[in-house]
């Protein structure tokens, strides 16, 4: 794979955080938790069931991202950490190499039902700090969209759009999407090319010239 694997996280023992020791960790706070939601949800338009992962620098911008949906079937920690750091990996180089983390992972879950903390939250939060561990990242904030609208889990910041169902609002690009052809003499509507139409020549005009050009061969040939 891309990057150096460290082994076994240290998180290993435990795969769900609660919320109060999400609150303990000392995750750094997004600057503008709203503009983020804001840009991540205009580029994925995540759907309930989907999952962005997004790599910010120093200055908090979005340098990286990826959206992916889960099967239901995988809840435990250990897989969503696995599906975290392939996507890492594929989207943004390590930084292993280096002696502190500059740039942070942040974690934006799609889902149904209420705002509040529940044990797929949390395994999700062990997944995140794992997979940053691992890729050489500082663990960001956890957020979810679910109808009531955003939450930045831990530190209490929300608000009610973007949510879980506002990607049905955003373009869809089909060709249904084409404006429609106006009708001949509608008012506004762009004229038409008029295709141009090759003159009509008659049979004995044809011949004429053919005849003509014969007689300037022959006489340029002759006063040769």
């Amino acid at each position: 794979m891309n990057g150096i694997d460290r082994g076994p996280s240290r998180y290993d023992s435990h795969r769900s955080i609660t919320l109060p020791e999400w609150r303990g960790h000392g995750v750094p706070l997004l600057r503008a938790p709203r503009e983020f939601v804001t840009e991540l949800h205009q580029r994925h338009l995540p759907q309930p069931g989907t999952t962005v992962v997004a790599v910010l620098n120093a200055e908090h911008r979005v340098v990286a991202s990826a959206s992916f949906g889960t099967r239901p079937q995988f809840s435990d920690g250990w897989d969503h950490r696995n599906a975290l750091l392939g996507h890492l990996r594929r989207i943004t180089p390590h930084d292993l190499k280096r002696r502190s983390p500059s740039r942070t992972a942040v974690l934006l879950r799609c889902r149904e039902g209420g705002p509040d903390w529940t044990e797929q939250d949390g395994a999700w939060m062990w997944a995140l700090r794992a997979a940053a561990e691992l890729h050489g990242l500082r663990c960001g904030s956890y957020l979810t969209l679910t109808p009531a609208g955003w939450q930045s889990l831990g530190d209490g910041r929300r608000g009610r759009n973007p949510h879980s169902g506002s990607w049905t609002l955003g373009p869809i690009h089909t060709v249904t999407e084409l404006p429609p052809r106006a009708p001949r003499g509608t008012p506004g509507a762009p004229p038409e090319r008029q295709q141009p139409v090759a003159p009509v020549t008659s049979l004995s005009a044809v011949r004429a010239l053919e005849g003509s050009h014969d007689d300037r061969t022959v006489r340029r040939t002759a006063a040769r």
